[in-house]
Formats: C-alpha cells, structure tokens, sequence
C-alpha cells in the first residue's frame, strides 16, 4: 500500500519513529522558515526555552491569573514544529504547532495576553494532553508593551489579526502534512487579548474556525486602554490620601454584599447580577472623623471614579467601569498613579507614533478618534457577524464579574450589539455567560472553572446548545463549590433547599 509521502504515524516503543516528524523539515510553505522540527518523548511539560515563562494563563482550563496554581501535565509524545512567517518585509511571527501522539482528528489554536510578544506554551500543552494538534504565536514581536510598534506599520498588522490568521493557515497545513489528513474541526481558545484576537476572528475571517471561546475579551483594544488612561488622569486629581487602605476595602466590599449579595435569593459571598446593584458610596461617608469603618470624601471620590464608565463629550461609553462586588481586587482602590499606566502605548506609539508625546495633553475626544483612524483595524467594530454563522460557527462568550482587568460591561454590549444588529434570536449558535465572582479569565471567590472546549465542541459537533454550565471553585487543590453558570441575561437563583456550595440546588432564571 503506497503511504503519504509526509507520513502517518508510527510507533516504536510507545514514541515516535523519528522519521514521522523529521520529514515534516522538507515541506515548503509559503514566508514560512522553520526552526525547530524534533519528536519530543512522553513525559512532563517542560516549556521550551524560548519564552519559557508560558505565556500566561491557560484559558478556559482553569489555572490562570490568580486562579490555583494547575498540577504538573503528563503529556502524549508529539511533534513539535517551531517557525518563523514572514508575510511582509516587516514581519517576523513567532508560531508552533505541536501535533500528538493521540490526536482526536482536531486543531485547538491559542490565544495570547496582554500585547502578547509570547507564544502560550502552557495553554497549547493542555490542548495536547487533550489530544488536540495545538497552535500558537507571539503575534509577531516580543516584549510586554507596544513599543514593537514604533516604526513598524506591519508589525501593528500582525499583532492586530495578521499573525494570528496566518498561524492559523499555517498550522492547520502543517498538521494535514502530519497525519495525512486535515484537522476535522477547528477551535479557538483565548481569554483577555485572546477574547479580542477571537472576535478579530469571526469578523475577519470567519471561517478558520468552527468553535471559538472568547474569554474577557479586550476589544476595542485602543478604547480599553484610552479608558484606563483617562480613568488615571481622574484619580490623579485627587491627593494620595485618598487611596483606601486593605481595611477601608474592607469596610466597602462589606457594604457592597450586605446591600447586592441576596438579590440571587443567597447570602453566599457572589452577587450574581452587579447591574441590578445600584451601590452609592456616600453612604460610608466619615461623619465623626476619619476611621477605618468609614470613607472621607475623596475616597468617595475615587470609588465612583473606579465604577463609573468613561464616557466621550457625547456621553457614549468608551469603556464601563469596574462592578461592584469585586472591591478586594480592584488596584485602582489602593493607590492614586503619578502618571497613566501601560494602556498610554496604545496612544502614544499605535496612534501618535511618537516615544515623547506627553501623556498631560491626552484628550479622550480627539485622542481616541485619531487612534482609531490610524489602528482601529486591530479590533472588532461590527456587530454582524452573519458569515460566522452562515459558516456554522459556535460562539461561547463568558467574563467574570469581578474582573479586575477588564470591566465586563464591554462584553455584554458588544453581545447586545450582536443581538441589535442580527435579531434578538441567536443563541442557537451565540451564548454569553457571566461568572459572578470570578476575577479577569480565572480566579476570585467564584465558580471560574468549567470545561469550555468540552461546551463548544458538543455545541458545534453534536448540536448540543449550552443551557446551564456547572463550573466549579477549587481551594487547596479539591473543588469546595459548584455552580450553575446561566446563560445571560438569567442568574443562578437558589432554590431554597439543598447545600448552598452543590449546583443542584440552583436554577437559572433572569435577574431580580
């Protein structure tokens, strides 16, 4: 019988014949030079040495920003393919696929953090443990910040959606040269930039995928990171004492539950609906002298700052403020900044294309309208996302309520807008689920951990829509809760009898 000439698997010894994997140096892909072709053995996940720190979070698993440190993985042996793509002069991405032992005939590609400048070793490793062929890239630059972007027009096209696609055309051929065949579903998982990088995605190219998870997005990106600048020149007009202290926090996150938590039906440390709680700080204004049980004035002054949305002079929302309920968390609470955080990039490089512009003349207006004009290509502005659909495509939404990151408001409109723009009746391939208590894509006092590749495929390949999701909240290793996450715009509600930490005893109905 005549095989593939680039090959199927074979095994000797429960590891790959080497040759399986080293043919894979002999096939041509256009702008594409590979660096690393090599057969790597079953065993623990040890990150490679380039960009060994992982790349963040594993999104949509589990371990991740102040979530529970994730066990060691004992992963299949695969295939690991490093490359560098090249589609302009400019471009120099950074892309991997690894390709297991044990695949189960699909692609997983994955999502990045932040402004990216790494490949997400940790999250492609427990899609191979899972068995999927596991794509990732650097988005075309390395470093924390974007200052890559000075000078460099194409570089802002491949960290905008360029790298993504092209890693994903890539991976996908490399993965059908494997095995001999072509993945048979394609997923996306990404949380935070991977949220925004998801819904670049559907809009762009809506059909490199048929599954996508789009975790906290933050798109628009340039309007994230204008609101976080101009919600920092506000604080900065306040003094330093009008920071909170760990005890004031206190005092305020327990107003905020004794007012909003029951609302749900349950005095259980979640507020299942923020929206639904209209918190006025003023009410722990200090009246006989400043105390840790009270606020002074600014202080008052700052937490209404951290809720509020920014908004433009037309009052339309540039971004919405921070919950209430997720105070322990919030940074903006603790101290008042001398100058914009790493959002002022966003500005001053994407837009401006200028190290030196002086962040004291910021106008949220006119800055934000030019940093639009000049980058506004790397987000997603549409809300129809009909050849997503047309396509077959399943979107699974979901954000925490508690993002200290992220404020989620921006994900339920943007759900909203989708909804405005197609009709009011899209869940049979569109589902948002808000995650009371869970901090920015994991972590936090709620339920932040829940199979969502295991919802999406079901959803795509078995046309099993979502309805209630049970996620669980682990401490010291062992999950201590389980709830129900209910499709938005509905809550967990508890039934009234039953163990307040068993999902069980809860049932989603719409907000109170």
């Amino acid at each position: 019988m005549k095989t593939t000439a680039l090959l199927l698997f074979t095994f000797a010894g429960g590891a790959y014949a080497q040759s399986a994997c080293d043919q894979l140096k002999s096939l041509s892909l256009p702008d594409t030079t590979f660096s690393t072709v090599e057969s790597v053995a079953a065993g623990p996940y040890k990150a490679p040495a380039q960009n060994a720190d992982g790349g963040g979070a594993t999104p949509g698993r589990g371990a991740g920003r102040g979530g529970p440190q994730a066990p060691t993985l004992i992963l299949p042996a695969y295939c690991r393919v490093a490359a560098t793509l090249k589609p302009s002069a400019d471009s120099d991405i950074k892309m991997e696929v690894w390709m297991p032992e044990n695949w189960n005939g699909k692609i997983e590609v994955v999502g990045n953090g932040g402004w990216a400048g790494v490949i997400s070793y940790a999250a492609m490793a427990q899609a191979v443990k899972e068995g999927y062929a596991a794509a990732s890239t650097d988005t075309g630059h390395e470093g924390g910040n974007g200052m890559f972007a000075l000078g460099h027009p194409e570089k802002i096209v491949d960290f905008g959606y360029r790298a993504v696609h092209e890693t994903v055309v890539k991976s996908k051929a490399i993965t059908a040269a494997f095995y001999g065949k072509s993945p048979k579903y394609s997923y996306w998982n990404g949380c935070s930039t991977g949220g925004r990088q998801a819904l670049v995605e559907v809009t762009r190219f809506p059909e490199d995928f048929d599954g996508v998870v789009a975790g906290a997005p933050a798109n628009p990106h340039l309007h994230l990171h204008a609101s976080g600048v101009e919600r920092g020149k506000e604080e900065m007009k306040l003094s330093k004492e009008a920071a909170l202290s760990p005890a004031k926090i206190e005092t305020l996150h327990k107003a905020v539950m004794e007012q909003c938590d029951a609302r749900d039906g349950l005095k259980d440390g979640l507020i299942g609906d923020p929206h639904k709680c209209k918190f006025d700080p003023s009410v722990l204004l200090c009246r006989n002298g400043d105390a840790d049980t009270c606020l002074t004035g600014s202080q008052i002054e700052l937490v209404k700052i951290v809720y509020a949305d920014v908004k433009t002079k037309k009052d339309e929302i540039v971004w919405t403020g921070f919950e209430p309920g997720g105070e322990l968390q919030y940074a903006s609470l603790r101290s008042i900044p001398t100058q914009p955080g790493g959002g002022i990039d966003s500005i001053r490089i994407l837009g401006y294309q200028n190290a030196d512009w002086d962040w004291r003349t910021f106008d949220l207006d006119r800055d934000l309208a030019m940093a639009d004009e000049k980058a506004g290509f790397i987000d997603a502005h549409t809300y129809d996302l009909s050849a997503f659909k047309a396509h077959g495509g399943k979107l699974l939404l979901y954000h925490g309520w508690a993002d200290q990151a992220i404020p989620p408001g921006n994900t339920i409109n943007f759900y909203n807008g989708v909804l405005s723009k197609m009709g009011s009746k899209q869940e049979d391939w569109m589902k948002l689920y808000m995650v009371p208590g869970m901090m920015h894509c994991s972590g936090g006092e709620g339920p932040d951990q829940f199979n969502k590749m295991g919802v999406v495929e079901r959803w795509r390949e078995s046309g099993v829509a979502p309805k209630e999701i049970v996620a669980s909240h682990v401490s010291g290793g062992s999950v201590d809760r389980t709830r129900p996450l209910c499709p938005y715009p509905q809550v967990a509600a508890y039934k009234g009898t039953g163990s307040i930490n068993d999902a069980s005893s809860f049932a989603c109905r719409l907000s109170r």
